[in-house]
């Protein structure tokens, strides 16, 4: 009598190609998103002041003022908290442009945000629909972008800035700028 059916193979068969599937998929870190920005042009945008103290953001003008870093921020964002400090550390630093993008937020909220917690940026440009952001392929706040000097994304960081990125991901790229005309 012949036990062995074609018919008992089909679950040995979809747990294999389960198993494959997710063995794959786990090798991806899911924090990942790769931008579809990158070494292109910065999208073409005009975003409002927040307060009449600075002005707002152009992306027009990133490239002829070098290295611009632009941080997008949110006052309802608690990774934007946490980043917020070293950000005031960032800021010091005159090898670039950093400016700020208050993403789907209020000038308001976004206002007491900064004047709490103090304003790392020199010029503040206010999204509040949020679709410069999705113009951008912003995931989620806070998120980072590096444009060069020609008016092209470099780096994407999602999530928040650290130590450890800057020195990893962030410092080469100024230090190459630095070196080219």
């Amino acid at each position: 009598m012949n036990r062995f059916r074609l018919s008992n193979l089909l679950p040995v068969g979809i747990f294999v190609a389960i198993a494959t599937t997710m063995a794959f998929g786990l090798q991806r870190d899911p924090k990942v998103i790769p931008s579809m920005l990158l070494d292109r042009p910065i999208p073409k945008f005009e975003l409002p002041a927040l307060s009449a103290k600075q002005p707002g953001i152009n992306s027009a003008k990133f490239g002829p003022e070098g290295l611009v870093l632009v941080n997008v921020f949110a006052s309802w964002c608690s990774s934007c908290r946490y980043e917020h400090p070293f950000l005031m550390n960032v800021a010091k630093d005159s090898r670039f442009k950093f400016v700020g993008m208050a993403w789907k937020d209020t000038p308001d909220h976004a206002n007491e945000y900064l004047s709490t917690f103090g304003n790392p940026y020199s010029a503040i440009g206010v999204d509040e629909s949020g679709r410069t952001g999705i113009d951008l392929g912003v995931s989620g706040v806070p998120e980072t972008f590096v444009v060069d000097r020609g008016g092209r994304v470099r780096l994407r960081v999602p999530g928040p800035m650290t130590p450890e990125i800057w020195k990893a991901e962030i410092e080469p790229i100024i230090l190459a700028a630095a070196k080219s005309p």
